[in-house]
């Protein structure tokens, strides 16, 4: 089993008071099933799953009253095998766009404290109206207030170097290296570069580093790779409504290309010649609803809360995994991001995507800041109660746009991403790529 951190966030869910139910919610197949069902079984005494996609004749037990002790009642009749041992049982619902009188019982198995209840499901962020699965069913109430909420995504880089083998220890000294701004060995530093570039190829999709961990076999990684492109393809004509499916699919194929191009803001006329947002508007939040995607929005002024500062007509957009955006871009491109000799546009399209990966699964909200045609700052977050600005170079080269900011707004910490050793001048901290795993 692949070592995850939500694992420890599954537990101090487990251990805390007055808890709620949870519902994790995360793009296809980062691992939130596999994970519950491994925490249910090694941490409680009995683990009950009720999978509403592969087992719709259990939808019975939530069709009469919703109380708390008649869905158990039947639940057992249902399933004879279970046991309910209270507060030494987890009980996952699995799947749970596809029972809506499921999702309502949330409040009532909540209140009634017996049993520990987990919830999740597919593309979970669509609103019911926007979901063209027929099998998806909209809850009569939804249980506000007796849910809490855990996002998963893919393996950070962290848990790639885990599943690689590198001991906490190692990690550990370059954490130190990071918080006192001391220089990494250069042999270390090297070697922690080629690891980076291979999880920007690799990716943190769970089953493709599973794959990579065992065998180092590129070929194999780019089949599952493709494979899990193709799902997400599925999802978009499954899931999406009517002519939606089309420029869903249009809107997500776009996003390389304009990556590719370093454009500032994401263009509806990559998509399709002379439209606009009237047209694609829709398409674009059902695929950042989906989890396929991840924005990041134009800031008016760098000055917190980012949010309501934010422009909402200019974003960007980026693909959920790196490792998913470097398998459409194909073989040679892989090849040349694992060897260090890609150039162009792309190389940067591609390192401003991971750093944002890092940064979202984090935990922060991504912005941009492009005062004029001539500067942009690729990534602004809030930290430490104040912006901190970000830039993104794939080599070394010089950061105009950073030293104007630092000029003009005296932020307390703004970070350098390249590749190359940590340094400090004033304000401005230069990180290897790598490090953003410690932000």
């Amino acid at each position: 089993m692949l070592k995850r951190k939500a694992y420890d966030k599954l537990l101090k869910w487990k251990n805390s008071t007055n808890k709620k139910s949870l519902m994790v919610k995360g793009a296809r197949q980062v691992g939130k099933t596999y994970l519950v069902r491994e925490f249910g079984k090694n941490e409680y005494d009995s683990y009950i799953e009720i999978n509403f996609l592969n087992q719709k004749q259990l939808k019975r037990i939530f069709d009469a009253s919703l109380d708390a002790d008649t869905i158990y009642k039947r639940m057992s009749i249902e399933m004879p095998d279970i046991r309910l041992i209270p507060g030494k049982t987890l009980i996952f619902l699995d799947e749970i766009q596809n029972c809506g009188n499921a999702r309502t019982a949330i409040k009532f198995l909540t209140e009634d404290k017996r049993f520990d209840i987990i919830s999740s499901g597919s593309l979970l962020g669509l609103a019911y109206a926007e979901n063209g699965d027929e099998e998806a069913e909209a809850p009569e109430s939804v249980p506000t207030g007796y849910e809490s909420f855990m996002t998963m995504y893919s393996l950070d880089f962290e848990e790639f170097l885990w599943a690689e083998g590198y001991s906490p220890d190692i990690i550990s000294d370059l954490r130190n290296s990071f918080i006192n701004e001391l220089k990494v060995d250069d042999f270390i530093n090297k070697k922690f570069e080629e690891l980076f570039r291979e999880y920007i190829v690799v990716g943190g999709m769970p089953e493709v580093v599973e794959v990579y961990s065992s065998h180092h076999d590129f070929n194999e990684v780019l089949s599952i790779q493709e494979q899990i492109l193709e799902n997400y393809r599925f999802d978009i004509s499954k899931h999406a409504k009517g002519a939606e499916k089309q420029k869903v699919r249009a809107c997500y194929d776009a996003i390389p290309k304009q990556l590719a191009k370093e454009l500032k803001k994401f263009q509806y006329s990559t998509v399709e010649k002379k439209s606009s947002s009237k047209k694609y508007g829709d398409s674009i939040r059902w695929l950042i609803d989906s989890s396929m995607v991840q924005p990041c929005y134009n800031i008016r002024e760098p000055y917190i809360p980012l949010l309501a500062n934010s422009v909402e007509e200019q974003f960007k957009l980026y693909i959920n995994d790196t490792g998913l955006l470097t398998a459409i871009y194909g073989f040679e491109t892989r090849r040349s991001i694992l060897d260090g000799s890609i150039k162009g546009n792309a190389k940067g399209g591609i390192y401003e995507n991971i750093i944002a990966n890092c940064l979202i699964r984090n935990g922060y909200k991504i912005y941009y800041y492009k005062p004029d045609d001539d500067h942009e700052l690729e990534f602004l977050i809030e930290k430490d109660g104040g912006v901190v600005p970000i830039e993104v170079k794939a080599k070394n080269s010089a950061t105009v746009s950073l030293n104007n900011y630092i000029n003009d707004y005296k932020p307390h910490c703004a970070y350098k991403f390249i590749a190359g050793n940590v340094g400090r001048v004033g304000s401005k901290v230069t990180l290897p790529h790598y490090m953003a795993m410690f932000i």
